[in-house]
């Protein structure tokens, strides 16, 4: 599959302090601040209102068109993509498909190569909650407007990798993916979390993007509109305090956890083999 192309780079900012509520549960030797409380009003989807949201149908070109040229690199992109069927990589794109909160947050453990979840770094948890409402809210005005078919439903395939999604995703559109969006911006703020391994992650996060199109549900630049949505989400959280103050006590969860000896709560491996044998 032909490399993707990193559209915007994005530094996210960090800012300091913020009062929380107290969370349930046993006291965690490395757990920081808890997680400050969500705006209960509903303006809010993440943290950003709808009228906050950039407008993404104009930030986005429209997508190929059948018998461009784009549209003939997407199709070698799908082609070459399928090929990977029936090995780990295929298996690692059907897990990337699992739409999972958790299972996605745990998709970008080992290239952290730190534990995430709602016990051991709540808020680094919360920031990527929040943050998922974001990105999908942003990624579904321009789907709603291009309507473009997903790959599956052009191509009258039978199964993508994952069928758990097929039904949902049949009648849903696939420009740009919302999912790849997801994952290129927990990679943007995750590699800001750890400077150290931020190719890795930002790797992972290509990566991940990548499995939708092994997976047969998006096309490749479906994916690349997904990380233009993602990077300018990211690059709006750099001027919100509430971000700033929710990533600054992540640091501190993080930097805690690594020092505790706190490892990925996954067996790392196959991870790392299906992607070095991609």
């Amino acid at each position: 599959m032909p490399n993707s192309k990193l559209l915007i780079a994005v530094t996210v900012g960090v800012g300091v302090g913020a009062v929380g509520i107290s969370l349930s549960g046993p006291e965690i030797p490395w757990r920081s601040a808890p997680v400050s409380p969500t705006e209960k009003s509903g303006t809010k989807l993440g943290y950003f209102s709808p009228s906050e949201l950039p407008d993404t149908i104009t930030l986005l070109p429209s997508p190929p068109t059948p018998g461009s040229k784009a549209m003939e690199e997407d199709e070698n992109a799908r082609a070459a993509a399928l090929a990977l069927k029936g090995t780990p990589r295929y298996e690692l794109a059907a897990a990337d498909a699992d739409r999972d909160h958790k299972h996605t947050i745990n998709a970008f453990q080992c290239a952290l190569g730190a534990r995430i979840s709602a016990d051991h770094t709540p808020r680094l948890y919360h920031i990527l909650a929040l943050l998922r409402l974001d990105i999908r809210a942003a990624s579904y005005p321009p789907k709603s407007h291009f309507k473009r078919p997903r790959p599956f439903v052009v191509h009258g395939a039978a199964h993508t990798c994952y069928r758990d999604d097929e039904a949902m995703s049949r009648g849903d559109w696939s420009y740009p993916s919302a999912r790849g969006a997801v994952g290129w911006a927990y990679a943007l703020v995750l590699a800001d979390l750890r400077p150290n391994r931020a190719d890795v992650i930002l790797k992972r996060g290509r990566d991940f993007g990548e499995s939708r199109v092994i997976c047969d549900q998006e096309w490749q630049s479906d994916i690349e509109a997904g990380r233009t949505v993602a990077a300018v989400m990211v690059g709006k959280l750099k001027a919100n305090d509430a971000f700033k103050a929710d990533f600054a006590a992540a640091q501190k969860e993080i930097a805690l956890g690594l020092a505790a000896g706190v490892k990925p709560a996954l067996n790392c491996a196959p991870e790392f083999a299906a992607l070095i044998d991609r």
